[in-house]
């Protein structure tokens, strides 16, 4: 790790003096130590460290999500004390992970207007429920939505820091939990100049399964009537031999 954030920071430096004459738009660089996370067995997640060069003085906001995914959101409601599902509402492309860092505290880079306008924040996220109900009901499931997922750790409850090397270089380390679902994910990273964003540089990432997870997951993909199949057939025998341990007690 140490040794790829050295040679990206070194890579970093050749971009700047090749690019000392390149317009504000070009002026922005960045990478990863790691474009692809594989997850097996043993995995209890990991981070991945973003670095970069930036115009000095200027102020840099980091922005990770993916992949889309649809996900139901139920209202529990209780019945003579016993809480059962009620209704239910499902938002479509929901990024199943979402973080954000930035150099200095949002708020001193960008107004709500702005944050808004450039798509900055879970709060501008663009989740829409696929079934017709009220504003208050949709804001309320909007809510609970992102809320669960901080609860498990994949959107982050709180924005992490950009950290400048100096003039020019940056860093940020984005950190990924053991359940980070896998899939194509992008790093988006943007300059603020004066309440706006003035450049733009994105970095695809991916986590994927390895080893005997992932055998297992093609062969359900590619077999899955054998796969589901197999799968009944080890829930009855666990259950067999369970009975059969208890009548032995």
């Amino acid at each position: 790790m140490t040794t790829r954030l050295a040679l990206g920071v070194l890579w970093l430096c050749v971009a700047l003096s090749w690019g000392a004459t390149a317009a504000k738009s070009q002026e922005l660089v960045t990478d990863l130590t790691d474009h692809v996370v594989r997850i097996t067995t043993a995995f209890r997640g990991t981070s991945v460290v973003l670095f970069g060069a930036a115009p000095e003085g200027g102020d840099v906001v980091v922005t990770v999500s993916g992949p889309p995914r649809d996900m139901v959101v139920r209202r529990k409601r209780q019945v003579a004390g016993i809480w059962f599902n009620g209704s239910s509402v499902t938002f479509s492309g929901v990024p199943g992970f979402y973080a954000m860092f930035s150099s200095r505290p949002l708020d001193q880079l960008l107004s709500p207007a702005a944050q808004a306008f450039e798509g900055v924040g879970a709060a501008a996220l663009a989740l829409s429920p696929r079934e017709a109900v009220s504003v208050e009901e949709r804001a309320a499931y909007r809510q609970a939505l992102i809320d669960n997922l901080q609860k498990q750790g994949l959107y982050a409850g709180k924005i992490g820091e950009v950290q400048f090397l100096g003039g020019k270089l940056f860093r940020t380390s984005i950190t990924f939990p053991s359940d980070t679902p896998v899939g194509t994910y992008t790093v988006e990273t943007m300059l603020i100049e004066n309440d706006q964003a003035v450049a733009w540089d994105r970095t695809p990432f991916a986590v994927e399964k390895a080893g005997l997870p992932a055998e297992i997951n093609n062969f359900a993909q590619d077999h899955g009537l054998i796969y589901g199949l197999l799968a009944v057939c080890a829930a009855a025998l666990t259950g067999w031999l369970s009975a059969q341990m208890f009548r032995k007690g």
